[in-house]
């Protein structure tokens, strides 16, 4: 079958992760940051995906923000940044408005051309990713945006993926899956979701049982993967 549709993942693939602690440190004041945001948005970035995964294998379920502000807890108490409750709240309010890719608005606008569904499925809370697609401008280019807050539980599990039949009555080979966790289009994968990951660092694929189908340095070849 071809492609009906094509679903992203939101954070690290539509939306750069690192923006908020990059935007922050660029401001004036910020001396220590700017010393350190690399290293703080990785630790960020990491905790917050361990936790979600943490929390998804022994049922501890809350909402990505919750998770998103522990992993930035961490994070700071690491690099040496903890106690500034003012440069805290800064991070949190930019990430609520991460950069989008600069390929992101044109690759959407040509699926729609081209006929296609698309929409965002992400461990996101819904504020959230509201607030990330207002602020990319994008949201007249999605049709729908999936939040695994519907099931109550994170990626890779299935309930999760079963989200995107559920709202557009697709079977899983009529969909391109695209993500930059490499973990995610593996398990996508698996799922029957054609997929791929768009390795922006080049690292190594994942040792797991399944295999994105194609990797990409961006996004900017998925009109053509999908067949428009």
């Amino acid at each position: 079958m071809g492609h009906r549709l094509c679903v992203f993942d939101a954070y690290g693939t539509l939306f750069d992760v690192s923006a908020a602690a990059r935007a922050a440190a660029a401001e004036p004041g910020r001396a220590a940051l700017a010393e350190r945001w690399p290293r703080l948005a990785e630790a960020w970035r990491l905790k917050q995906l361990q936790y979600s995964w943490l929390r998804a294998v022994t049922g501890a379920h809350t909402d990505f923000w919750r998770v998103t502000e522990d992993g930035l807890d961490w994070a700071l108490e690491a690099t040496g940044l903890d106690g500034d409750a003012e440069l805290r709240a800064r991070l949190l309010a930019l990430y609520r408005e991460l950069e989008a890719y600069p390929e992101v608005p044109g690759m959407l606008a040509r699926l729609k051309a081209g006929g296609l569904g698309t929409a965002i499925l992400s461990n996101g809370a819904p504020g959230m990713l509201a607030a990330a697609v207002e602020s990319a401008g994008i949201g007249d280019r999605l049709d729908a945006v999936l939040s695994v807050e519907e099931v109550g539980v994170f990626k890779p599990a299935r309930a999760v993926y079963d989200l995107v039949g559920a709202r557009f009555g697709t079977a899983p080979d009529e969909v391109l899956f695209v993500s930059a966790n490499g973990w995610d289009a593996a398990a996508a994968a698996g799922y029957g979701f054609d997929t791929v990951w768009v390795n922006r660092a080049g690292d190594p694929v994942d040792r797991l049982p399944w295999r994105p189908g194609t990797v990409r340095p961006d996004l900017t070849d998925i009109p053509r993967l999908a067949g428009v």
